[in-house]
């Protein structure tokens, strides 16, 4: 299924149609705040398997982030320390993946080895409006495209030519960007940015 939404306007009875398709076991592609994302519920570990196979990895292997409603929501699912909570509170929401350490409620099939896990939190309505009405995060995993050129899909009608067999909707939320999330690691002693995305630390 393609369907189109726009951040100005959201269509709130395609948005519940959304999140009922993902507490079904769904897979979505969904647009974020930078690039086109894969996700499901993070309860459904069916599901995550799914995402995990269209990347290509086993579902206990994958290093996957979850998307979250809010700090407060962020709180539940990993362990946040005072100087943490400030600086994502200072760029949250925004195009940031933070690497946390992992709390007891993730669902198991997301604790790594590493106990940590990669949360973010988008400037971008569609998404926080599909995981307010799920009430719970989703999985993020990025769609890339077969050129490694351009490494990231943009074009929402050619993501879902690709993955329209493999996916149960794409949402085409305008273009996407090309650039990913910053991602800061904060699971260690202090906080480093590994990888430099669009955000600006």
């Amino acid at each position: 299924m393609f369907i189109k939404l726009f951040e100005k306007d959201t269509d709130t009875q395609r948005i519940r149609d959304i999140a009922d398709t993902l507490r079904r076991g769904g897979v979505i592609i969904y647009p974020t705040d930078t690039i086109y994302a894969i996700g499901c519920d993070i309860n459904s570990v069916k599901a995550v398997q799914r995402v995990a196979a269209i990347k290509g990895l086993k579902a206990e292997k994958a290093a996957f982030s979850i998307i979250c409603r809010d700090l407060s929501n962020i709180a539940a699912y990993a362990k946040i320390d005072n100087e943490t909570f400030k600086v994502m509170k200072r760029v949250l929401p925004g195009p940031f993946t933070f690497i946390l350490k992992s709390s007891g409620k993730l669902p198991t099939i997301l604790q790594s080895k590493r106990k940590t896990i990669g949360i973010r939190v988008p400037k971008n309505v569609i998404t926080m409006a599909i995981v307010e009405e799920l009430g719970r995060p989703i999985l993020t995993t990025s769609v890339h495209d077969d050129d490694e050129v351009l490494e990231y899909m943009t074009d929402p009608e050619l993501i879902h030519e690709k993955y329209e067999l493999l996916v149960d909707i794409v949402i085409d939320g305008g273009y996407g960007q090309n650039v990913p999330s910053t991602i800061v690691d904060c699971s260690g002693d202090g906080i480093e940015v590994l990888r430099q995305g669009i955000g600006e630390l």
